[in-house]
């Protein structure tokens, strides 16, 4: 055992020396709404000495740039997939309808450009967007194509918090990565050495010394962190994934699954010229949660083989510099008015269980509820609105972190003991350790679509991958629901042929899309377009001269009707 542990910590020694001297932290640039423009691209980037890395970029970078919401805005988006294959832009932790939330059944093939939209209604606090193409969500998200969304609201802004972005209130996306020899990522690699902030190898970001503002974001494929900073330095949670908390917490770690998020403030005042290193302290993760200690295995149980496991390694360099001359004051004691829901509200009951395809598995498949991922198959219809409470039992030797597309949750309890004040307010990613059961509960509200539906999964990416996933629709209430036996409503299209923006003439007055594709006679399709606002038209001065094709879905009966067009 002492063998071991000698080779191991020379191994990380040997590791940490050959990533080189600090770079300086890049921080993403901003773009704020309510318009926005992504594109999905190709690309290469120089992330370590030596041959360039083939990765994917959005708005031609490794890391997209941040985008900044602000709640009761009605943000609009073109998303052009650029890449060579088909892929999708989820928007982690965002409240929304589903035919735009981005899951595995909104493809954006090659060329293609998406037009989702949807009205704010989440709370401030540090979301995040990336694919969730099935089967390739772990290789486009950690070949970066990923960013991270800044939700802002009143509540929010009136608090006496650092809030310059890149100057006191700095995004902090944190990868753990398998590179081969070649300098190429291994996207399903266990063997996951190398760290990145923002895309950063070895990075440095010099501070003001006064209070700063760190948005955590765990972007890897399986690791977890227990962050905190070297010589123990106090600093305060104020938010988790979807909302800032009650009020600000004093801690000394805080611990981030795959798709959490977390925002704390430290006070570096006093510490001018001084270095702080961000760590994370592995040697505290348990045993069984990527990340920790390695356990003892049966024979031929392929773990994870990082040598970071179990370690204390560093994550960022901090340089405390002069204050900037517009500190914020004094943290508040309140932070924000906290959502409240009651086991006494839920109107169901429910039980999720994460169970390996071989018993006692380490790795390999897992299931949820016995069964594997299936595109075409519906495991739980929500009426719209109920609150629900989940009991989520993880019968596996290994930590899942649980995701829920669409809406937030609270966290109720784990084995029956309430959770600490770390674990409240708003979530939409929660860890589920080795053989714990534990229980949350949601309200589903608005956004009942029978067709299209939610993702609920295991946000290790390998495994949703692997098909460690499930998908829900949310039922309108009976008083809403529309029942037609009629076909789809015919339209008219006009003018045609058209120059600029094409508009619609329904025979049936009331008739509402839910879908529109827009292609050309050999089927290569160039926009795609969920439940579109057609009463002004829609622009089409982008698409080249030549015969197309509108296919549009009809809102009640889901039936299509195809019509020709001509661009002029």
């Amino acid at each position: 055992m002492r063998n071991r542990f000698l080779t191991l910590t020379i191994f990380i020694f040997m590791h940490l020396a050959s990533m080189g001297q600090h770079q300086a932290l890049w921080i993403p640039d901003t773009l704020a709404g309510p318009n926005f423009s992504l594109s999905i691209v190709d690309t290469f980037s120089q992330i370590r000495p030596g041959q360039q890395t083939i990765t994917v970029g959005v708005n031609n970078k490794f890391l997209g740039p941040t985008l900044i919401f602000k709640q009761g805005d009605t943000v609009r988006f073109n998303v052009k997939n650029k890449m060579n294959e088909p892929t999708t832009l989820h928007w982690h932790g965002i409240h929304l309808p589903a035919i735009m939330d981005g899951g595995p059944h909104q493809i954006i093939p090659v060329g293609t450009i998406w037009k989702p939209y949807w009205k704010v209604n989440n709370k401030a606090a540090t979301y995040w967007y990336h694919p969730h193409f099935h089967e390739k969500t772990a290789e486009h998200t950690l070949k970066g194509a990923a960013g991270l969304i800044i939700v802002r609201d009143e509540e929010e802004q009136n608090l006496s918090l650092p809030r310059k972005y890149g100057v006191d209130d700095y995004p902090l996306v944190i990868q753990s990565l398998q590179m081969g020899v070649d300098n190429q990522i291994i996207p399903n690699g266990f063997q996951d050495s190398t760290i990145l902030v923002n895309g950063t190898l070895n990075p440095f970001l010099q501070v003001p010394a006064q209070k700063v503002r760190l948005r955590l974001l765990n972007a890897s494929n399986a690791r977890n962190f227990n962050l905190g900073f070297s010589r123990n330095i106090p600093f305060y949670l104020i938010a988790n994934d979807g909302s800032l908390l009650g009020k600000p917490l004093a801690v000394s770690r805080v611990k981030l699954a795959p798709g959490e998020r977390a925002e704390v403030v430290v006070d570096f005042q006093g510490l001018q010229s001084e270095i702080i290193l961000l760590k994370s302290f592995g040697s505290e993760i348990p045993t069984g949660t990527q990340g920790g200690p390695l356990p003892e295995l049966p024979f031929g149980t392929i773990p994870m083989k990082s040598a970071l496991n179990g370690a204390d390694f560093e994550i960022l360099e901090l340089r405390i510099a002069p204050p900037n001359g517009n500190p914020s004051g004094p943290l508040p004691d309140s932070l924000a008015v906290q959502t409240i829901l009651t086991e006494d509200q839920a109107v169901e009951q429910r039980t999720i269980r994460f169970s390996p395809k071989v018993p006692g598995a380490y790795s390999g498949v897992y299931f949820i509820n016995d069964s594997v991922f299936n595109l075409r198959r519906v495991d739980l219809k929500i009426p719209v609105n109920n609150i629900e409470v989940w009991t989520i039992r993880n019968q596996t030797p290994i930590a899942h972190p649980f995701h829920l597309h669409g809406f937030e949750f609270l966290v109720l309890d784990r084995y029956g003991a309430a959770v600490g004040p770390e674990e409240r307010g708003l979530k939409d990613v929660v860890n589920v350790y080795p053989n714990e059961e534990m229980r949350i509960i949601a309200q589903f509200s608005n956004y009942a679509d029978t067709t299209m539906p939610y993702m609920f999964h295991c946000h290790l990416l390998t495994h949703e991958d692997d098909g460690m996933m499930a998908q829900f629709v949310v039922k309108p209430s009976l008083s809403t629901t529309k029942v037609s036996m009629k076909g789809p409503s015919d339209f008219v299209l006009f003018p045609n042929p058209v120059r600029n923006k094409i508009y619609f003439s329904f025979i049936e007055s009331e008739s509402k899309a839910y879908y529109i594709r827009i292609f050309n006679p050999i089927g290569k399709m160039f926009y795609i377009l969920p439940r579109p606002e057609l009463r002004h038209g829609l622009e089409i001065n982008a698409l080249p001269k030549g015969v197309y094709f509108l296919e549009l879905t009809d809102e009640i009966t889901k039936m299509k009707i195809t019509k020709r067009f001509l661009k002029d």
